[in-house]
């Protein structure tokens, strides 16, 4: 399975196969038709300011949760939470506004592994096996962006 995953996301993009794949899980995600820690989220395009929507999978660890970026720092998704300044939208049969802050490079080990735990798709992408030492994670860290989900600030009106 990791051979196909590499073969869909060649180069850090989704090929065309892997964006109708996508789609349809974003779907299915934001139904509530998959395991919990499966969502969708929101994000505004940064360049057309459309919302693009992208499944992803939430690790819980230590009370948090986190959105982990299994392209690393590649993947348009991220460039586009960035510029919304963190501000994206979770789906998983309601809504729920929130922010995505970055973690520092140094707290990412035990995040990434919960995450590989969780998301058998991301295992081909990254560089450690699920099971390594932290040791091994923190080699990777620097290269996989990890946002924490925060409670998003009341809108002023």
């Amino acid at each position: 399975m990791g051979g196909v995953m590499t073969w869909m996301y060649r180069g850090g993009r989704p090929n065309r196969l892997a964006r109708m794949m996508n789609a349809l899980s974003a779907w299915q995600y934001g139904a509530g038709l998959a395991p919990r820690h499966w969502v969708t989220m929101e994000v505004p395009g940064r360049r057309t300011g459309r919302t693009v929507s992208v499944p992803i999978v939430v690790a819980d660890h230590d009370g948090e949760r986190y959105v982990v970026s299994m392209l690393g720092e590649r993947a348009n998704w991220v460039a586009n939470v960035r510029a919304a300044g963190g501000r994206v939208v979770l789906r998983r049969r309601r809504r729920e506004p929130v922010r995505l802050v970055e973690v520092p490079v140094a707290q990412r080990p035990p995040i990434l592994r919960r995450h590989l735990a969780l998301a058998p798709g991301a295992r081909a992408h990254v560089p450690v096996d699920r099971h390594a030492p932290l040791a091994e994670f923190a080699g990777a860290a620097a290269g996989i962006p990890v946002f924490r989900v925060v409670a998003a600030e009341p809108s002023a009106r």
